[in-house]
């Protein structure tokens, strides 16, 4: 099988894979299951999590937190699945360096320090934990930036570094007690690495060339892109900072005014220490206010720009994905509407995650279709 054959299929398994982490991920989150096993990467140091009845007692003695079961299954699986992805990531990484032995060479070390990195947190050696993952990331971003290859290979050897960062940032969620910074670039960190084999996927799989005028609306889609991802970096600071109903059920209008008290000072001040307990939130309500409401401003901007890409899209001759972002687009509005009016049902919350993902995924889709052809693939046959 040619080795861009083969990339090409493990982005693909891969980005599916990616968009189901995400969801469960959204999933796990919104069911305030984030701190339900208070260690990491274990559960209750177990592998799996504490299920029998002396399991139970044997963890509860040991912990501050009680155990709940019906919580705890859903942040472990969430744990495995992400792992999971990794070693897909590793693969992915691998089959762009093939060949070039120094480089997969210097991946293999990267996945030891990176296992090792993780040994050393549960030993208790933080400082070594972090150095070790420094150099984890650090070598795959190396690689990419030597390995003389077009965009898509060295693009799915950085997805490497990312995932390991992911993992860093999945640890200090729980070590830093949902912390809302880290819960949101936890979020970011996952749809970057989605979007990065989404791309390697995509730009391995689209050959046609670009007519001049839909070349003409690739700047578009950059800001599009990333109007969208801003978009979503707000949405996870709403959910962060759980002010999703801090409007009530109350819209267009928050709380039966449109501009109500809020603090935009306090509701986004990035960095508040270590130590605090997160869950459930400790701003006021003015705070939690003002961010919600700056949430629904980024919707309108980002939903009249990426409508107006949509329009343009099918005008210049990408009917179907043109189409497929609009609705979308306005798919992801209503389910925005529909978790204020509903007070935020889960199966709604953890839909407008997942179609955020499908948004960012069709809006990257467009921009490969307005990108040039690459040139000849630069590696032989395995």
């Amino acid at each position: 099988m040619p080795a861009t054959t083969l990339l090409r299929r493990l982005a693909w398994i891969a980005t599916v894979f990616a968009l189901g982490v995400i969801v469960f991920g959204a999933f796990v989150r919104l069911s305030n299951a984030g701190l339900s096993c208070p260690d990491w990467p274990t559960c209750y140091g177990k592998a799996t999590w504490p299920g029998h009845e002396h399991e139970i007692a044997h963890a509860n003695a040991n912990f501050d937190r009680p155990v709940e079961t019906h919580r705890a299954w859903r942040e472990q699986v969430h744990r495995m699945i992400a792992g999971t992805l990794g070693l897909l990531v590793l693969g992915i990484a691998t089959a762009a360096a093939w060949r070039r032995w120094t480089w997969v060479g210097a991946l293999g070390v990267a996945a030891l320090a990176a296992a090792c990195a993780v040994r050393a947190y549960m030993l208790g050696h933080a400082e070594l934990s972090g150095w070790l993952a420094t150099i984890a990331m650090a070598l795959p971003l190396l690689a990419a930036w030597r390995i003389g290859r077009p965009a898509p290979w060295r693009i799915a050897i950085v997805a490497f570094s990312v995932i390991i960062f992911q993992a860093m940032l999945g640890m200090w969620t729980v070590t830093w007690l949902l912390k809302p910074v880290i819960v949101m670039a936890h979020l970011l960190g996952g749809l970057l690495t989605l979007v990065l084999i989404a791309y390697v996927a995509l730009r391995l799989s689209y050959a046609a060339a670009p007519t001049a005028a839909l070349r003409r609306l690739q700047p578009m889609v950059v800001v599009g892109l990333v109007l969208l991802a801003a978009q979503i970096a707000l949405g996870g600071w709403v959910s962060a900072n759980y002010a999703a109903l801090s409007c009530g059920l109350d819209f267009p209008t928050c709380q039966g005014r449109w501009w109500p008290p809020m603090d935009f000072g306090e509701g986004f001040v990035l960095w508040r220490g270590i130590g605090v307990n997160y869950e459930g939130g400790v701003l006021d309500g003015p705070a939690r206010t003002a961010i919600q409401m700056t949430h629904r401003i980024g919707a309108l901007i980002v939903f009249g720009h990426v409508g107006a890409l949509a329009w343009l899209a099918v005008r210049r001759g990408q009917r179907g994905l043109g189409l497929l972002i609009g609705a979308l687009l306005c798919l992801q509005v209503s389910l925005g509407i529909g978790n204020v009016l509903l007070d935020l049902p889960l199966a709604v919350a953890t839909a407008h995650n997942g179609v955020a993902a499908l948004l960012l995924l069709a809006l990257l889709a467009l921009l490969v279709r307005t990108q040039l052809p690459l040139p000849a693939a630069p590696v032989r046959p395995l």
